[in-house]
């Protein structure tokens, strides 16, 4: 058994009481680790001390915060982004992309500690678990990774119980009908009456975006830069991804766009319902993929296409840490290096809608497109190109077709 263990630590109930827990019932010391990587919107150097001291109230003989909101957005999130990544062809990974860099300091901090082992607080039915343990595994395999939450049998009420008898500073309570997990990609909710797919999501669930009903009545536009596919300006106004997504999560999430609600596949094999909220991130991928559509070759395009969905199931099983997501990266990189440009969204009421596009490299040839008198387009190429893409099927119709076209009965009798 490990002697010292680094806690992925969120300073909620669970990971609070898992302090004390591991070093009542394994002896071990614990490090408690948090890394912010925009779960609390707005939170400051008093909510991260505050974090700090109740995992020192709880046992810890470290506590640790770790500002890693630029690194997550610049180094994973904008990843996803240039790739269109979306699980399913509906989840931008908010969860999903976060844990390996989660993971990443995690071992680090084992490395800083002398420690021998990580630990997290997550469940035996989640994805989460998957994503932790394959990426602590994949950077550091010679550390023991503990899930003590998949043994220790406690419910809401014996956690709440356990921190108020080892006088551990909570604000939980047993009414608490939703889980939630967020960062600066957007909210992940589950849990409570969303459990059944039938149900309506609840309107108290939702906090970055507003309901439809109550979105401004006045269009607004905005226009996203981007450099080689990533996003670096908002109106004009340069802008780090790590601050453009809160902003855009307020100018769009008021519209009331940005809501997922899926029934999605989890890696464990359960389907899961599903509620996501990502405002900004879903406009970013929405103006990227438009982007790309005036950027890319028709065959580029494609195959990327194919490859988008690959990318996205691949982060969301936990092998960011993998051969072939970096394979998957390299060819995204490629692709991206003439995908500069200005895409400009309208916001409506539950709408965001791409209404133009340029770019200074872009395939877009007016001269081509235009049927006024400035066309240059030679028409007359036309013929011998449409009689030698249709002549395989024009000569299997001579030779094979055996049954004559399908005509109506009313075009019989006429």
């Amino acid at each position: 058994m490990a002697k010292r263990v680094v806690l992925a630590y969120s300073g909620g109930l669970d990971t609070s009481v898992l302090v004390k827990w591991m070093q009542e019932e394994w002896g071990v010391e614990v490090v408690a680790l948090a890394v912010d990587v925009g779960q609390v919107p707005g939170a400051d150097a008093e909510y991260w001390g505050a974090i700090r001291a109740r995992a020192a109230a709880a046992g810890a003989i470290e506590a640790r915060v770790v500002d890693a909101r630029e690194e997550y957005a610049s180094r994973y999130v904008a990843n996803a982004i240039k790739a269109n990544a979306l699980y399913e062809g509906k989840y931008p990974l908010v969860s999903s992309l976060s844990r390996p860099v989660i993971a990443r300091h995690l071992v680090a901090a084992a490395r800083e500690f002398s420690a021998d082992a990580v630990a997290h607080g997550c469940t035996g039915k989640g994805n989460d678990q998957v994503r932790f343990e394959v990426a602590v595994r994949t950077l550091a395999p010679d550390l023991e990774v503990l899930a003590p939450v998949r043994t220790w049998g406690f419910t809401r009420r014996d956690s709440i119980d356990y921190a108020r008898l080892h006088g551990i500073p909570i604000t939980a309570t047993e009414d608490k009908p939703y889980s939630v997990d967020e960062n600066i990609v957007g909210r992940a909710i589950e849990c409570g009456a969303i459990e059944d797919p039938w149900n309506a999501p609840p309107e108290e669930i939702y906090e970055r975006t507003r309901a439809v009903a109550d979105a401004p009545s006045e269009d607004r536009e905005i226009v996203i830069g981007f450099e080689r596919g990533v996003p670096v300006s908002l109106d004009g106004v340069p802008t780090p991804l790590h601050l453009m997504l809160p902003e855009l999560d307020k100018v769009v999430g008021v519209y009331g766009f940005g809501r997922v609600d899926m029934v999605e596949n989890r890696r464990v094999g359960i389907k899961s319902r599903e509620i996501y909220e990502c405002p900004g991130a879903l406009a970013l991928i929405l103006a990227h993929a438009d982007l790309e559509s005036i950027t890319l070759e028709r065959d580029v395009a494609r195959e990327k296409s194919h490859l988008e969905f690959r990318y996205a199931e691949t982060v969301y099983d936990g092998l960011w840490y993998s051969p072939l997501r970096e394979a998957l990266d390299a060819f995204v990189d490629a692709t991206q290096r003439h995908v500069t440009g200005e895409v400009r969204l309208r916001l409506q009421p539950g709408r965001c809608d791409v209404v133009g596009r340029r770019a200074e490299r872009g395939l877009y040839d007016f001269a081509l497109a235009t049927y006024e008198a400035d066309d240059a387009f030679r028409h007359e190429d036309a013929a011998g190109f449409v009689r030698l893409w249709g002549l395989s099927v024009e000569t299997w119709s001579k030779r094979q077709r055996t049954e004559e076209p399908v005509v109506s009965k009313e075009r019989r009798d006429a």
